[in-house]
């Protein structure tokens, strides 16, 4: 066979696969096309993108359809068609979003500088830890006090203060899981954080004595965080209650010489209570992290940190998917929460925090994207951290 005739050939093979080439080209776009009409239809409809399954069947049937010889190339081509479709429908998605717009509004409609003055709401009474959280933030906060963590929320959510004041975990004892089961239900964004340091003493009437203790008062989180003080002390009865503050009000006005409470150096001030044991905190490194929320929707200038809900389909795997989306773009994942739904079958709402700014073009695309999903998908605000 000539040279000539051997490239003749080749390009007659060449010219075959250049019209296979063409309709292939063709069928995608008509296919793409379709994955468009789809994810419209799914997203206006509010239907879930069965994707693991749909995606299962489709290369089921490729393998069948292509034979034993081809399947692993016929897979290998089909999964990468499946990640051009997700692509294509996170394009869709996103544009029925107006979250970007909502969140260019904030930036521009918040003021510049934190207000110095506002009406807070807290739990429990004076010389909550709570009580100085909202004093660091705020320079003259006329303070609500309020009973429970929910009654913040709804104070909040239904306009009677401007701002509220929520721990929401510690350094040393994790999560405050009342906030976080609280958070679901409630309409509002958190438009600042604070880092506050704790120090936890044992305060009792003056002249009482350690030995004389039969009951200690405090909040569950005071409690776990001095668990190893407690844990040394024998006989001695540890009750909960609702605010480190009202039990050390607690301790003031009852009549019994043997109870002390777990609180702050103010509240033995504030109560006239002597400290009787100093720093019972297991680290000195203890610190609490409250958030400030409103009803508004505000990014101050320096906000880093941003704060979502969001619920995940119930298949394998849809947790690494969500997080390898933000790793993707770079975007560094600082908190995962999860609490699960009442009602469900063992599924979750997941609570995210992430090191990372509005201004990130693509992490905004991203959050409209998940907005538009058809899963539960709430932005809890773009805000930055006080220390």
């Amino acid at each position: 066979m000539t040279d000539k005739f051997a490239e003749e050939k080749l390009q007659e093979l060449r010219d075959q696969a250049d019209v296979l080439d063409d309709k292939i080209v063709d069928l995608f776009k008509e296919r793409m096309e379709l994955v468009i009409k789809m994810a419209e239809y799914r997203a206006e409809n509010r239907l879930p993108f069965a994707r693991d399954k749909r995606e299962r069947e489709i290369l089921k049937r490729v393998s069948d359809r292509i034979g034993e010889e081809y399947e692993e190339y016929g897979r290998l081509i089909y999964n990468t068609v499946f990640d051009v479709d997700h692509s294509v429908q996170s394009g869709v998605l996103a544009k029925r979003s107006n979250l970007a717009e909502r969140i260019s509004k904030a930036v521009d409609d918040t003021p510049k500088l934190f207000p110095k003055r506002a009406t807070v709401a807290c739990q429990g009474v004076a010389g909550a830890y709570s009580h100085a959280a909202a004093e660091r933030l705020f320079q003259l906060p006329e303070i609500q006090f309020h009973n429970s963590f929910e009654d913040v929320f709804a104070a909040v959510e239904n306009g009677d203060v401007e701002y509220g004041i929520l721990p929401i975990e510690n350094s040393s004892f994790g999560s405050v899981v009342s906030t976080y089961n609280l958070m679901q239900h409630y309409n509002f964004y958190i438009v600042k954080s604070l880092r506050l340091r704790i120090n936890h003493q044992l305060l009792a009437k003056p002249g009482t004595e350690l030995s004389e203790i039969s009951e200690i008062y405090s909040h569950e989180q005071a409690i776990g965080q001095c668990s190893q003080f407690l844990a040394e002390l024998k006989g001695v009865k540890v009750t909960q209650v609702a605010n480190t503050a009202m039990a050390a009000r607690m301790v003031a006005e009852s009549d019994r010489k043997d109870v002390a409470a777990i609180s702050s150096r103010e509240c033995a001030d504030l109560y006239g209570l002597d400290i009787i044991r100093k720093h019972i905190q297991v680290t000195d490194n203890n610190y609490t992290r409250f958030i400030c929320i409103s009803k508004k929707l505000e990014i101050y200038p320096g906000a880093n940190r941003i704060s979502l809900i969001l619920t995940l389909p119930h298949v394998p795997c849809s947790l690494y998917h969500m997080v390898a989306k933000f790793a993707a773009i770079d975007v560094n994942l600082t908190k995962l929460e999860s609490r699960p739904i009442p009602g469900s079958d063992f599924e979750f709402l997941f609570y995210f925090d992430l090191d990372a700014s509005v201004y990130q073009e693509d992490l905004l695309y991203l959050l409209s994207e998940l907005e538009a999903s058809p899963e539960t998908f709430v932005f809890l605000g773009c805000y930055p951290e006080a220390i």
